[in-house]
Parts: structure tokens; C-alpha cells; sequence
């Protein structure tokens, strides 16, 4: 049984370089251009939307954010999803790939929230199938305070707790990437994918 794999990174800027990577701009060293053509996005953008980079934009602005977004402020985080790759490979030969992208689809919405997930993208001309997705990372629930802020008690117009927020560190708490893990491994394991090892230091390494 080869396990499932998923990684989560915060991006940085507009993310440009990996734009370039997930939409074939710039052709990577490992990967096959004859069959570049086989990658496809999963989702529809929304009209007048073209690329990865609009489509972040594209959620942001249609978000409903009460706060202006910070300069340095992380903006949307990666998440690879894949398998082990003889695994990954066992699953396309089956035909199977197709289901494999609809099951990754449904824990990525139900997990994040559909509007959140803006360009989901499937990898076949590297050596193991894979998915990039970009998660913009809005969430509702109520901010968690500073010790420094807890300690101040100021009158100030009470606002709207559940209001919409940018935040990533939100989104990956210690205890919502164990979640995660525990979730998508759940999910994957009818394709004879299990979880890693809790607390492994193992990286994945570009397929």
C-alpha cells in the first residue's frame, strides 16, 4: 500500500514563478512537452477570469474583506495532492484517474469551501499524476487575539465576528494540518493510499 500525499505552502507575492510552473508558461526541465497538452484545470474559471493569478484576485476582491490586505500579507497557499508513484501510476492504468480527480475535488471543497478553492490543476507529463490547487485562504470565524491585545480593553464599535477574513495562519494551525492529513488520507484510501507517518520529516521531492 503506497501512501497519499499532500503539502501545503504559503505563497509569496503574486506567486508568479509558480503561475508559470502550474500553467506551463516556462516548460520545466522534467516534464514532457509532448504531453503537456494532457494537463487540464478542474474547475471553470469565472468570466473574464483567464489564469491562476486572476483567479486569486478574482476571489479577493469578491470576498466581502472589511480590512485592507497587508503588503507582505500571504495572499493564497499551494497544495499538491498526489500519491505514491507507483501507486499514482497503478491508479491511471486502472482508468481510474478521472474518479481519483472528482474524490480530490470533493475533499478540497469540502475542507476549504468551494469559493476558496480558484485553480485546481491536473499534472500527466511528469512521471507521477498529480493536482495543484490554490487555496485563497478566507475564513469567518473570529480572529484570535494577540496576549498584548487581550490584556488592553478599549471601546471600540462592535464589529462583526464572523465577518470575512484573509488568513492563512488560520488556515494551517498545527491542529488543522494534522486534520488535514488525517482527512485527505481518509479519502484517498480506497485507492490503497494511506496516511504517512505522523511526525515523519520526509519531504516530497518534485515529480
Amino acid at each position: 500500500m503506497g501512501y497519499a500525499v499532500l503539502h501545503m505552502d504559503k505563497t509569496s507575492g503574486t506567486d508568479s514563478a509558480m503561475s508559470a510552473h502550474i500553467e506551463r508558461t516556462i516548460a520545466p526541465k522534467n516534464a514532457d512537452p509532448e504531453r503537456t497538452h494532457l494537463n487540464r484545470e478542474l474547475i471553470k474559471f469565472p468570466d473574464s477570469v483567464r489564469n491562476r493569478t486572476e483567479a486569486i484576485q478574482h476571489r479577493l476582491e469578491n470576498a466581502g474583506l472589511q480590512r485592507k490586505i497587508g503588503k507582505n500579507q500571504v495572499r493564497a497557499i499551494r497544495i499538491l495532492l498526489t500519491g505514491s508513484p507507483e501507486e499514482m501510476q497503478r491508479i491511471q492504468a486502472d482508468g481510474k484517474l478521472n474518479e481519483w480527480c472528482d474524490d480530490n475535488l470533493h475533499w478540497l471543497v469540502e475542507t476549504y469551501g468551494k469559493e476558496n478553492i480558484v485553480s485546481p490543476v491536473l499534472h500527466l507529463d511528469e512521471s507521477t499524476p498529480h493536482i495543484h490547487a490554490t487555496l485563497v485562504p478566507i475564513v469567518t470565524t473570529e480572529r484570535r487575539k494577540k496576549k498584548s491585545e487581550e490584556q488592553v480593553k478599549k471601546q471600540y464599535r462592535k464589529k462583526n465576528l464572523n465577518a470575512p477574513r484573509l488568513s492563512a495562519d488560520d488556515v494551517m494551525t498545527r491542529i488543522k494540518l494534522k486534520e488535514y492529513q488525517d482527512t485527505y488520507a481518509l479519502a484517498m484510501s480506497k485507492y490503497g493510499l494511506q496516511r504517512g507517518i505522523e511526525g515523519s520529516k520526509a519531504r516530497h521531492i518534485s515529480t
